[in-house]
């Protein structure tokens, strides 16, 4: 009726026994738990990613772009060249002139093969020297897989053996692109060329591992690639090339390359990025100016 009080609902239907009740601190306790796992999980994940980049970051640094063995390269002047390595055969183009006034050793970089690095021949002509092309282990025709950096330099020094011999008492030129310039410094501080060409080079892979990827640990890479650390022991003249606009490799590793190697000459591009650098005419003008800067042969230096 109208004014009067509804009846107190029985406890044992409508509400819960007090025992049945559930606390605040058990809920933040549940929350806690469920927190934990959830952390644990996320652990785990990174970890496995962890092993997995460890045990196959070569799918990751290297981007090689096979060749039918019965692909044909059609340059005039242009030699095939196997080059035999331990455990494969390693594929490499060599340009030869009537009478070049040296080598140039050709280290490309992470990515195609040499279909797509050597397009033309019309630089080196112009420029009067050889040019060996190297393709590494899975890249072009060239056998086998990289598996590790220790490899990957022995393969590139057991390249020029097998060419430099011939080019006795005529220049040689190591030239190095993206990837390439750690090899190229390597090998350069090694042979000591008359002159190193490092284009859009990185001062070490774990330094650009750092700046692309901070959250996974240095240590972790298995090919530190460290072209400041062997840059140092190059007493030739060494050329450094980089594009302002290079996001990839920003252009802050020559500078630092620069000032690491005080005789290094650093030719800054403007508006110039990474894949697009040798399409600017001061890049070929450099080039062919400090080539042709090089004296013919040894006895011109003492002229």
């Amino acid at each position: 009726m109208i004014g009067e009080r509804p009846l107190p609902a029985p406890a044992g239907i409508l509400a819960p026994p007090a025992g049945d009740r559930v606390a605040p601190w058990h809920n933040a306790r549940g929350w806690l738990r469920a927190f934990g796992s959830l952390a644990a999980l996320a652990g785990l994940a990174y970890l496995v990613l962890l092993a997995w980049i460890y045990h196959h970051q070569e799918r990751l640094i290297f981007r090689p772009a096979p060749l039918p063995a019965t692909h044909r390269f059609a340059l005039a002047d242009v030699h095939e060249v196997a080059i035999p390595v331990a455990g494969a055969t390693l594929s490499a183009l060599h340009l030869r002139l009537p009478n070049p006034r040296g080598l140039i050793f050709f280290l490309h970089g992470n990515s195609g093969n040499a279909a797509d690095w050597l397009t033309s021949t019309d630089f080196y002509r112009a420029a009067n020297y050889d040019l060996l092309l190297l393709d590494y282990r899975g890249y072009g025709k060239s056998g086998g897989r990289i598996e590790s950096e220790e490899q990957l330099r022995a393969d590139v020094r057991a390249a020029w053996q097998a060419v430099a011999p011939a080019y006795a008492g005529r220049r040689t030129v190591i030239y190095g692109r993206s990837l390439g310039t750690a090899l190229a410094a390597g090998l350069a501080a090694e042979v000591q060329p008359d002159l190193t060409i490092l284009v859009s080079p990185y001062c070490s892979m774990r330094q650009l591992m750092r700046q692309h990827h901070p959250l996974l640990p240095p240590a972790l890479l298995r090919y530190p690639l460290a072209t400041c650390a062997d840059a140092v022991r190059i007493d030739g003249p060494l050329l450094l090339v980089h594009g302002d606009r290079d996001r990839l490799i920003p252009i802050a590793h020559s500078e630092q390359l620069a000032a690491t190697v005080p005789h290094a000459r650093l030719l800054r591009l403007a508006d110039a990025a990474h894949a697009d650098i040798h399409e600017f005419p001061a890049y070929g003008s450099e080039l062919m100016r400090t080539l042709q800067a090089l004296p013919s042969n040894p006895s011109e230096e003492d002229d």
